[in-house]
């Protein structure tokens, strides 16, 4: 009897390795749909668009970007969590709703551990702290002393709930003791346009979609989020040059598929992901978004994803950081 069923198990195992074998033998045979979990405009929708078009030259199959919006980002995510793992529904996920969003929210619709296979990170980027020149400050020690000298009055635009930068803008508001109010928004591209219009007063944002505001005098940058200064804005301080120590994080991209999708398939993916991140044209296209290529294994993306949620649960309990 043990023997029967030892036999029924190795056969069984073989078949599903065989179909899985096959299955990415002959992937991808139809088109492909990228989910970007945010709205047009915003830096995951343009490294969703540039990397979905040159997947789609390399795969041989149209690779159709898709903006399932809301919630954060969180809706986008959930679709992808649930969707069938066959390698034809992949996630152009963040740090946002993959690692600060569980520790803020009291309950996820879906695991950021167990639900995705990660396949690589592409690519990870500063912010930049941005204010409406009309706020006449220069500095952040001039925000700061602004929220000191009018508290409560200010309004920091948020871009996604659950995101980096509502973990940031909580984090410098708590280090510097001062009060404000937060504005949440679906999406860089709305939040820009009532900053811009003088709607709200200064926020965290990607450098990608703020540099052209930024450029053209629009918006005002005041200091970035990482350890050294951009060469997009080398004039620009960081928040801890700044005088605001422990205000630091960058924000992160990957691809991802639902749980479950065949091996050969995540490999598939990974190596022609990691071989358009390596090109010239990608790496430059990238560093003139304020982004840095990263291209790494579905395993080393699994470790960093844990070490993330660990980082930004410890920043959320430090802020006193939390949604219902």
């Amino acid at each position: 009897m043990f023997k029967t069923k030892l036999l029924r198990h190795l056969f069984t195992t073989l078949v599903l390795a065989f179909a899985a074998h096959a299955a990415a033998q002959s992937y991808p045979s139809k088109p492909i749909h990228l989910i970007a979990p945010y709205p047009p405009g915003g830096t995951t929708d343009i490294l969703a668009r540039a990397i979905g078009a040159k997947l789609s030259d390399a795969l041989g199959q149209p690779v159709v970007v898709d903006n399932k919006t809301g919630a954060g980002g969180l809706i986008g995510h959930e679709f992808v969590a649930k969707a069938a793992p066959d390698g034809y529904t992949l996630l152009l996920g963040n740090s946002a709703a993959l690692a600060v969003s569980v520790s803020l929210y009291p309950s996820m619709p879906y695991d950021p551990m167990k639900d995705f296979a990660p396949v690589t990170e592409l690519a990870a980027g500063q912010l930049v702290l941005v204010a409406n020149p009309g706020l006449n400050v220069q500095s952040l020690p001039q925000l700061i002393q602004l929220a000191k000298n009018k508290p409560g009055t200010l309004n920091a635009g948020l871009s996604a709930v659950g995101s980096i930068h509502h973990l940031l803008t909580e984090s410098m508001k708590s280090k510097a003791g001062v009060k404000w109010t937060n504005v949440p928004y679906k999406g860089s591209g709305p939040m820009l346009v009532d900053l811009i219009g003088g709607q709200t007063d200064f926020a965290f944002d990607n450098i990608p979609s703020a540099i052209g505001f930024i450029k053209s005098g629009k918006l005002r940058a005041i200091a970035v989020s990482g350890l050294v200064r951009t060469p997009l804005l080398p004039d620009v301080p960081t928040v801890t040059e700044s005088g605001l120590a422990g205000v630091e994080g960058v924000a992160w991209h990957g691809l991802l598929a639902p749980a479950g999708t065949p091996k050969a398939i995540i490999d598939r993916l990974n190596m022609e992901t990691a071989k358009i991140l390596r090109t010239p044209e990608m790496k430059d296209y990238l560093a003139r978004q304020g982004l840095d290529p990263v291209g790494n294994t579905p395993e080393e993306f699994a470790a960093f994803i844990r070490e993330e949620n660990v980082k930004w649960a410890k920043v959320a309990k430090e802020a006193g950081a939390k949604l219902e």
